[in-house]
């Protein structure tokens, strides 16, 4: 079973579950969000639907008119096990909230989609009453991410998350109606199947992920010895655009919500002795499933051992403040701490002059940039350049004439930053990390 929407479901109806502890700005912002993550899988959000309830347990996730309304509004597909439509009771008179998109009409709804986690069988229940296609958040965006992951290391840490939600829905999705009337026979025995693939499935993605988490482990103590930059923060905050500007690479730009799911390391530029990385790590967003935190503890590793991290926000969305704390708590979770950091309000060309003064009175220790702006860049590549700089020592090396080849090496991997040629020697002042020079005066004891 694979979680794809299929082609024909392009019309999506948003439904909001307020309660107590999840209600007000942060339930609107939250169904925005959603609405940006089903438009990045090709849907149309046509409409949003809202219910106060005292949780999301209940069975039917809903109140009975409010799932009438509903009915309505996809056609009344759906049955009740009475074999009864549910639009023939509309108790609920909650109004519906139509977002703009080409006047469809209130009932072309082909899918509806939760912000919330919904259980296998509340799952089936809505599926069956409404008639249509039914997904969660979790769902919505393991399906994003499924999409969206290039490499190996993404592809398999996607998988393990997928087949995750996808095991205890197994029953659900292979087991029909008469199956599961039985109780045994094939649909028991083809169920049986199904949780033995997907298990065996599992432990072989796992063993394939602990492989490649040992070669990316081995790279990155390659690169320990350099100081690393990670670029941390929500999604579709611009850190692919920052990572472009301050390394000259062509990595992927869009303006999409997990556009990037992949580590990506280039060196900064222009290009320093010693030469100083950057990667640009995946974003964050709200209610991130937790196996995908988990499958993308190695992809976060490399904020884990960065040397300096930028937090980068987009200063235009009124709602960073709460998407910056959600990247506190992930990286939290992954073990991110004692690192130094730099808050960068990114996107600074869409505010105007009045929102940056108070963006920064807020916020006086950030850096307010906007990656078409290359003063920005500068001033950013400055910094980065600064904090490296102080990480590094300076000494004195004596170079014999007769030592051949390894002034060549000095200047690849360090800051040279005065020269004396004396009779027998040549006598260099340099910057380097502590690691790079042990090894260069073991090496000229040996000379």
């Amino acid at each position: 079973m694979q979680l794809t929407a299929k082609a024909s479901l392009n019309h999506a109806l948003l439904i909001s579950i307020c309660t107590p502890q999840f209600k007000g700005d942060e339930a609107t912002e939250s169904l925005a969000e959603l609405a940006r993550l089903v438009t990045t899988l090709g849907f149309k959000v046509v409409g949003t639907q809202s219910q106060k309830q005292s949780s999301t347990q209940k069975l039917n996730v809903l109140g009975l008119g409010k799932l009438a309304e509903i009915a309505h509004l996809t056609g009344n597909k759906g049955e009740t096990e009475e074999g009864e439509s549910l639009s023939e009771e509309i108790a609920d008179k909650t109004p519906f909230t139509d977002i703009p998109s080409d006047n469809l009409p209130f009932a072309c709804a082909d899918v509806v989609v939760f912000d919330c986690d919904l259980s296998p069988s509340q799952l089936r229940n809505v599926e069956s009453q409404l008639g249509v296609e039914v997904f969660d958040r979790t769902g919505i965006i393991i399906e994003i991410f499924s999409r969206h992951a290039r490499t190996r290391t993404a592809r398999l840490q996607v998988e393990i998350a997928r087949l995750n939600y996808l095991a205890p829905r197994l029953r659900e999705s292979t087991s029909g109606n008469k199956e599961r009337q039985m109780g045994k026979g094939a649909g028991e025995t083809t169920l049986e199947l199904d949780r033995r693939k997907v298990r065996d499935q599992l432990a072989e993605l796992k063993r394939e992920l602990v492989s490649v988490q040992d070669e990316m482990k081995g790279r990155r103590t390659q690169r320990s010895e350099l100081f690393c930059v990670a670029l941390v923060g929500y999604t579709n905050a611009g850190k692919s655009s920052m990572m472009r500007a301050i390394t000259g690479s062509e990595v992927l730009v869009e303006d999409k919500l997990f556009a990037t799911l992949d580590t990506t390391v280039r060196a900064l530029h222009p290009i320093t002795q010693p030469r100083i990385l950057v990667s640009d790590t995946v974003g964050f967003i709200k209610k991130l499933p937790h196996d995908l935190v988990a499958s993308f503890h190695s992809t976060l590793a490399e904020a884990h051992d960065a040397s300096l991290l930028l937090y980068v926000v987009d200063a235009s969305d009124p709602s960073f403040r709460s998407q910056l704390d959600v990247v506190h708590e992930v990286l939290e979770e992954v073990g991110v701490e004692g690192i130094k950091k730099l808050l960068v309000l990114n996107k600074s060309d869409q505010i105007n002059p009045e929102q940056k003064q108070a963006l920064m009175a807020e916020f006086p220790d950030a850096m307010m940039t906007s990656t078409r702006n290359p003063l920005d860049i500068t001033k950013l590549h400055q910094y980065i350049v600064s904090v490296a700089e102080q990480e590094m020592i300076e000494d004195e090396i004596i170079i014999p004439y007769t030592a051949k080849g390894i002034i060549g090496e000095i200047r690849a991997s360090m800051s040279v930053t005065k020269e004396e040629y004396e009779y027998s020697h040549i006598k260099l002042s340099v910057r380097s990390n502590a690691i790079d020079l042990a090894r260069l005066k073991k090496r000229m004891l040996n000379l």
